[in-house]
């Protein structure tokens, strides 16, 4: 199981990498590579809730959700 700090500094990796649209993340001396920017997000995703969990919390998520007729 990876620790807190391993875990933050992979997502400060793929943090970096999604912002300068490189699909390639090297973290703890290994590379991964990943299909698409949405798959780095679903990644991310995931730390955040690992990090979360780690420290005893939990990540609430809110979807609002509007309609309109149109114009």
């Amino acid at each position: 199981m990876a620790t807190i700090a391993e875990l933050k500094s992979r997502r400060e990796a793929l943090l970096a990498q999604r912002s300068s649209g490189v699909a390639r993340v090297s973290y703890d001396g290994k590379t991964v590579e990943y299909r698409s920017l949405a798959e780095i997000d679903r990644a991310i995703e995931a730390l955040d809730r690992e990090i979360a969990a780690a420290e005893g919390r939990r990540i609430v998520r809110q979807v609002r959700v509007t309609t309109s007729k149109g114009l």
